[in-house]
């Protein structure tokens, strides 16, 4: 897992930046409806993993760790239609199953790694 941890950080702070970007001009983005705050989340969670990227692998790490509990929380709160969040980052079942794939990956590699 070690050697996956800065890819995956590279892949997703680049795949949302472009989610984000691409957020503000086409909406839905395929079958995933999203709106200012949605992008907006994108380009901030990309832009941090970037910056976790260029500061190591611990850093890295540590963002997956925190960046897969954290779309764990939005999933189950999407799932469990909590209308607050569901309501401010316009949240549909793909976004769901999304970030429930994303929040996998980003906890198993995360804590399948070793500390740096």
């Amino acid at each position: 897992m070690n050697t996956l941890v800065r890819p995956l950080g590279v892949i997703l702070g680049i795949a949302l930046i472009a989610a984000g970007v691409i957020g503000f001009f086409m909406n839905p983005i395929v079958f995933f409806s999203v709106n200012t705050v949605h992008n907006i989340v994108h380009l901030a969670s990309g832009a941090i993993a970037l910056v976790a990227v260029g500061a190591g692998y611990g850093a890295t790490r540590l963002y997956l760790i925190a960046f897969g509990i954290v779309y764990a929380l939005v999933t189950v709160a999407g799932f469990a239609k909590i209308q607050q969040l569901v309501s401010l980052l316009n949240l549909n079942q793909p976004d769901n199953f999304l970030h429930a794939a994303i929040a996998v990956v980003c906890l198993i590699v995360g804590f399948g790694s070793n500390r740096g």
